[in-house]
């Protein structure tokens, strides 16, 4: 099969759909950075050119609020829907100037937080009356804490509702270990980290005729980066999921589109064999995150003797700092290192010039 031509902008609807089903076929899988403003965003598409594959960029309910500027009052998400909103009209005016697609997307959502999604849904549901495609191409809901009957009754409700705007629905089932955007699961009952088949199946019996559904499904993921031994990857769970679904169903192989949380860390054999269960996408936010730091921090310690005044340093105690300490000279440094970092992850997933545009 040669290589799937895919449009610039934001993607959704059938071709939503045709990326993840060439996906599965291909055995790969894109990268998903959790981006917080203009900088990191931007990382995100050059990474995506340069790749020659689309980028899922999206954004988690802190990321929205710090977008909008921390200084907003967040009651009612306010802040954070304002956040997501100009967000996803920057991604969708840079997707084309940079020549690249974006599948659009926000991260976990628990139930405490559904206003927020709700006022993006609203936004997104006015974008398409006007423009007759969404502000965003997915969303994730995260009822992983509540009863699997909850969890999948809410998620079909949503489903029903983005699928009218040509949108997917992410769920979770299980939980994801560690800590991330506000919540703990560091202690979490180990169990819970390991979804059974039995879900995958009846979620998969109830979501998927009301709409594109994408599945969280938790095989031992952990937010963050840890020692190694402490966190027990085990894909076979996804493996056992899909064979249990095509043999009740007489589906296609892998009729499941997984999405591989906590993906930062962990290790690439672990990963190949995930891409051969029905893995599209991998979230990495914690190495993006250091992959931004690292190299601002290397600037700020080998430019130190530039950084302690606007006048004077080691050429002179009269000479100027400006372009030292402007933030265009070290924050580009950070935007280099998570171009980097996704060129990494598009390898290790295979998505690597897997496209055309």
């Amino acid at each position: 099969m040669g290589k799937l031509k895919v449009s610039q902008g934001v993607l959704y609807g059938n071709e939503l759909r045709d990326v993840y089903a060439y996906c599965k076929e291909q055995k790969c899988a894109f990268p998903a950075v959790n981006v917080i403003g203009s900088s990191s965003t931007n990382a995100a598409l050059e990474a995506a050119r340069q790749a020659q594959s689309p980028i899922i960029v999206q954004f988690s309910n802190g990321g929205s609020h710090f977008n909008a500027g921390k200084y907003l009052d967040n009651t009612n998400q306010q802040a954070a829907i304002a956040g997501g909103i100009a967000g996803a009209h920057h991604i969708h005016v840079l997707a084309r100037a940079y020549g690249v697609p974006v599948i659009l997307h926000t991260d976990h959502c628990a139930k405490k937080l559904l206003p927020w999604v709700d006022g993006l849904i609203a936004a997104g549901e006015e974008y398409y009356r006007i423009h007759k495609r969404p502000l965003y191409s997915s969303h994730m809901l995260d009822l992983s804490e509540e009863p699997l009957n909850e969890n999948i009754e809410i998620s079909a409700q949503y489903a029903q509702r983005l699928a009218k705007i040509d949108m997917a629905l992410e769920m979770e089932l299980g939980v994801t270990g560690g800590e991330e955007d506000g919540v703990d699961n560091t202690d979490i009952d180990a169990s819970r980290l390991y979804t059974q088949p039995e879900e995958v199946l009846k979620t998969y019996e109830t979501l998927t005729p009301l709409g594109h559904i994408t599945i969280a499904a938790a095989f031992g993921n952990t937010h963050g980066v840890y020692k190694p031994g402490n966190v027990k990857l085990t894909p076979i769970i996804l493996k056992n999921s899909q064979d249990m679904v095509e043999k009740e169903h007489k589906t296609e192989k892998n009729p499941i589109s997984f999405v591989f949380h906590g993906g930062s860390g962990s290790e690439k054999s672990k990963i190949t064999e995930s891409l051969g269960y029905g893995v599209v996408k991998m979230n990495i936010d914690t190495d993006t995150q250091w992959a931004f730091t690292r190299p601002i921090r290397k600037y700020m310690e080998e430019k130190s003797a530039y950084l302690q005044s606007q006048l004077g340093n080691p050429e002179g105690q009269d000479k100027p700092n400006k372009k030292h300490i402007d933030p265009r000279a070290w924050v580009v440094n950070g935007e280099k290192g998570i171009t980097e970092r996704l060129l990494e992850a598009y390898r290790d997933l295979g998505s690597f010039g897997a496209f055309t545009f």
